[in-house]
């Protein structure tokens, strides 16, 4: 069974910074790229960042390149994303999902609140 846990999320105050983590499991983690997406209140999903199997392709979406950045360690079947100057429009639950710019809900979700 595919299983992925998203951790990390929580409450900051613009500019500030947070690294969200996705466990995975029940299938071959370091054979897929990841992708990570994200719903803010009453909206729909949207996607966010992408990497591939190994971890040297990625890409993000234009609201947050240069700000976050994906990564991923195969050996502990984790993806990551460091999300760095956060701006209230980053506040979302955010999910990550197999495939390459995959916009569905993997997990749970862990809920980004940016707000003074």
């Amino acid at each position: 069974e595919v299983q992925l846990v998203e951790s990390g999320g929580g409450l900051v105050q613009p500019g500030g910074s947070l690294r969200l983590s996705c466990a995975a499991s029940g299938f071959t983690f370091s054979s897929y790229a990841m992708s990570w997406v994200r719903q803010a209140p009453g909206k729909g999903l949207d996607w966010v960042s992408a990497i591939n199997w190994g971890g040297g392709g990625t890409s993000y979406a234009d609201s947050v390149k240069g700000r976050f950045t994906i990564s991923r360690d195969n050996a502990k079947n984790t993806l990551y994303l460091q999300m760095n100057s956060l701006k209230t429009e980053d506040t979302a639950v955010y999910y990550c999902a197999p495939g390459w710019k995959t916009v569905i809900k993997g997990g749970q979700g862990t809920q980004v609140t940016v707000s003074s």
